[in-house]
């Protein structure tokens, strides 16, 4: 895990570049896909979609970062912050363990296993 500081920056990454956007909306696509397949009450499918917290995904997020130092982090936020293009150029896509670290994240919340019990 990165250090406390590091959160800090890489959270301001994630802001800037739209990254908890990005992971509730793929979930959404997911929970969406499967509702439809497995014909889904409105009951059902609300309860799943309600279920999404990204605090439960963030540290598959810290994780892929922890390798960089705070310097590095620094210029990927600026890169971020100055560069639309650059916003466009989503990590979360680019980077294989961390998309498929979402895909699980996003089956576990079809399935249920974030629900309230």
């Amino acid at each position: 895990m990165p250090t406390q500081q590091n959160k800090i920056i890489i959270d301001r990454i994630i802001e800037a570049a739209h990254y908890k956007n990005y992971v509730i909306d793929f979930c959404l696509v997911k929970i969406n896909e499967a509702s439809a397949k497995e014909g889904w009450n409105d009951q059902k499918a609300m309860e799943i979609t309600e279920s999404i917290n990204y605090k439960n995904f963030r540290d598959a997020i810290y994780n892929v970062f922890a390798r960089h130092n705070e310097v590095e982090l620094e210029t990927i936020l600026k890169a971020y912050e100055k560069d639309t293009a650059y916003q466009s150029q989503n990590f979360m896509t680019a980077s294989k363990v961390l998309f498929n670290n979402l895909n699980i994240f996003a089956n576990d919340i079809v399935k249920g296993k974030y629900l309230l019990k």
